[in-house]
């Protein structure tokens, strides 16, 4: 849903259109597959094209981001039994069948997870981090639908209110991640 919402808000984003339409997602992936080998063979040499884009990296793979780069990131938080409700719901769909039982431990293992990620970005300089709740988690008020169109001068504001440098996105170095 971000990718969507950086696309309809005029930034432009960086798929291959590789994974197509299935019945967990029928309306498409925003994604780049040299993006799904960042932790397998080092190559980067993709970043050059992202400047001013926003493309989709799963948290797991942050790590593996070169400092050569500044990274502008939009974390977004789902609630995490959501999150586990929609991996199950997936794994049906792929004719497998899902651990249940096993939900409150991978809870668990998100959560920590998700602290790591946190203090990985909040400790490298080369990332500046908006974090946006989505799902039930959202606060009152916070309006996260699909349909809303989320400008670049709106990212731009949001991501440095906080004291970080001012720089457009069009001109920047790094990209924007979506975590969920």
């Amino acid at each position: 849903m971000t990718m969507k919402m950086l696309d309809a808000g005029g930034l432009p984003t960086l798929t291959d259109g590789v994974r197509t339409p299935d019945e967990s997602n029928p309306k498409g992936y925003y994604e780049f597959e040299p993006v799904k080998q960042l932790d397998k063979n080092g190559d980067t040499a993709w970043l050059a094209d992202a400047r001013g884009k926003g493309v989709k990296i799963i948290s797991f793979l942050l790590t593996f981001l070169p400092e050569t780069f500044d990274y502008q990131v939009i974390s977004m938080q789902r609630d995490l039994d959501e999150v586990l409700a929609s991996q199950n719901k997936m794994l049906v769909a792929r004719g497998e069948r899902p651990d249940t039982a096993n939900d409150p431990t991978m809870r668990r293992v998100y959560e920590q997870h998700l602290e790591k990620v946190d203090r990985f970005l909040r400790n490298r300089r080369c990332f500046t981090t908006l974090t946006a709740l989505q799902g039930r988690d959202r606060k009152p008020g916070c309006r996260s639908a699909p349909h809303q169109q989320v400008s670049r001068e709106k990212i731009e504001r949001r991501a440095h209110g906080g004291g970080c440098r001012p720089r457009a996105l069009s001109e920047s170095k790094g990209i924007i991640i979506d975590l969920s």
